[in-house]
C-alpha cells in the first residue's frame, strides 16, 4: 500500500516515515509540507493512504479531505488536537491519531485502512433478482442475493453484510434499494435495508439478524409489520 505523509512539521513527517517503515506492506510514496502540495502530488501520483495533519498554513487537512472528493485515498488524520475528532469522523476517515503516536496505535490505524482498501477492491454489479457479481481484482465472483443479510449506509459507501464478511460499495443506499429484489428486502431505517427472510427476532425497536441488531425507525415500522404479517 502506498502512503503519502502530509504535515507542515518536518520532525512529524520524519516520525511518520519511521512508523510506516515498520509495516511490511506499507510504502511511503512521498511527503508534503502543505495540503496544496499534497493535492498536487495526488493528481500525478495516486496513493492508497493519506497520513494527514489537520492544522497547516493555508488549506487545512479537513479542507483537503473535502476537496479530494469521493476518489480520495483512505485518510488517517494525525494531529496534536483532539477537538477536531467529531468533524473528522463525519468525513468518513479511517482513523484519528493524536500525537505523539505510539507504534501500536499506528499499526491499529493502518489495519483499519487496510480493511477498507481490501473491501473497496471488490466492485459490485447488480445483475438480476438472484445474483450479485463481485469483482475482486481481476476475478469476478458470483454471490447469491440470498446470502445478503442487510445493507448499511456508511457515508459515501454501502456495506453489504453476509454471514462471512461485508462488501463496501461506492454508491447510495437508494441505488442498492432499487436494484435488490423488492419481494426479499425492505428498508427499515434511512441507513438500513434488511433481508426479510433473514430476520431472527424483532425486539426493543430493533431487528436481530445473525446476532446483529439493526435499528427500525418509526416511519418504517408499520410497513415492516405488514410485510412480516405481524398482528
Amino acid at each position: 500500500m502506498k502512503v503519502l505523509i502530509v504535515d507542515d512539521n518536518k520532525i512529524a513527517r520524519t516520525t511518520m516515515r519511521h512508523l510506516a517503515g515498520q509495516v511490511k506492506d506499507l510504502v511511503v510514496a512521498g511527503d508534503a509540507d502543505s495540503a496544496i502540495s499534497a493535492y498536487n502530488f495526488l493528481q500525478e501520483h495516486p496513493a492508497d493512504i493519506l497520513l494527514l495533519d489537520i492544522q497547516m498554513p493555508g488549506m487545512n487537512g479537513l479542507e483537503l479531505t473535502k476537496n479530494l472528493g469521493s476518489k480520495r485515498p483512505v485518510i488517517i488524520f494525525t494531529t496534536s488536537l483532539k477537538e477536531y475528532a467529531v468533524e473528522a469522523f463525519e468525513l468518513n476517515v479511517a482513523d484519528y491519531l493524536v500525537k505523539p503516536v505510539t507504534p501500536s496505535r499506528f499499526i491499529q490505524a493502518i489495519d483499519r485502512a487496510r480493511t477498507i482498501i481490501e473491501s473497496n477492491k471488490e466492485e459490485v454489479k447488480m445483475n438480476d433478482d438472484e445474483f450479485i457479481f463481485i469483482r475482486d481484482s481481476n476475478i469476478v465472483k458470483r454471490l447469491s442475493v440470498d446470502d445478503i443479510l442487510f445493507a448499511e449506509a456508511m457515508g459515501d459507501y454501502v456495506k453489504l453484510h453476509t454471514p462471512q464478511k461485508f462488501f463496501a460499495i461506492h454508491t447510495t443506499l437508494k441505488t442498492v434499494e432499487e436494484r435488490l429484489p423488492e419481494h426479499k428486502f425492505l428498508r427499515v431505517h434511512r441507513s438500513y435495508i434488511v433481508a426479510l427472510h433473514k430476520i431472527d427476532t424483532i425486539r426493543d425497536g430493533s431487528i436481530v439478524i445473525n446476532g446483529k441488531p439493526v435499528p427500525v425507525a418509526d416511519a418504517y415500522r408499520s410497513q415492516l409489520n405488514r410485510r412480516m404479517n405481524i398482528l
